[in-house]
């Protein structure tokens, strides 16, 4: 069976998806490299340790997305509860890029998998999403849906809900918790919510610099499943960079 993700393809995404960033950043590197061969005496100094500032935070997010997204066990899911029903029903949620529903019809084999795509691009203006889109079709018969309306499934019809480094971009409170109170009505009694996200933490703040502001705190999304009736049955660490939820519909929704 061959692979679904190639070597370094992890990696390769957040360089192509973000180039503009990294882009800036080598301009910015081989200025200051000049200036610091052949700039004036007196200002060589200042641009070597500026040249710090800048390659730094560049090499070591560029070093942890490589071993978050190509050499740790986040694709393989061998850190998902092994308990899952024979053919489950499988939700997955993503914000325009689905690198997840793939993996999980290959591991499953589900009876049924539904792929649901929030994405909406007067909302979401990030141009990695956009570019991201471009690169990688939707999955096949993948459903758009607002993150603020009924999600078009029956209640009690979904084994396994995943949330696949996905949530964090529904950036109002409010609207995360009535999302997920729309997830926890289509999950049934004995079915599984699993959320994976990177947490705004220290970890995640020496890894990305201040794009950890882009995330969530664990905090914030304990208090979202609480309000949304969702019992976190377990945190699993995938990486010190990345937490999975295991969340069960039994919880009491303020």
């Amino acid at each position: 069976m061959d692979p679904l993700r190639k070597p370094f393809q992890g990696l390769w995404n957040v360089v192509r998806f973000n180039w503009h960033f990294y882009l800036l950043a080598l301009v910015a590197a081989l200025g200051l490299g000049l200036l610091g061969v052949a700039g004036p005496p007196a200002a060589r100094g200042y641009a070597s340790a500026l040249l710090g500032l800048v390659l730094i935070p560049v090499v070591t997010s560029l070093a942890v997305s490589a071993y978050v997204y190509d050499f740790s066990d986040l694709y393989r899911l061998t850190w998902l509860p092994t308990t899952a029903p024979a053919h489950p029903a499988v939700l997955t949620i993503n914000a325009g890029f689905d690198e997840i529903s793939a993996a999980l019809q290959r591991k499953y084999a589900p009876r049924q998998l539904v792929a649901l795509d929030f994405y909406n691009p007067a909302r979401h203006t990030e141009a990695s999403i956009a570019r991201a889109r471009r690169a990688y079709p939707p999955f096949p018969g993948t459903q758009s849906v607002d993150t603020r309306a009924a999600l078009p499934l029956p209640d009690n019809s979904v084994d396994l809900a995943f949330a696949f480094l996905a949530a964090h971009e529904i950036r109002d409170p409010v609207e995360r918790v009535t999302f997920f109170r729309e997830i926890r009505r289509i999950t049934k009694p004995t079915g599984l919510v699993i959320v994976t996200e990177h947490l705004r933490d220290t970890a995640n703040f020496l890894a990305y610099n201040v794009g950890f502001f882009h995330f969530h705190s664990r905090r914030a999304w304990l208090a979202t499943f609480q309000q949304a009736g969702l019992r976190v049955a377990q945190q699993i660490p995938i990486t010190p960079f990345i937490t999975a939820f295991i969340l069960s519909p039994h919880g009491s929704a303020a």
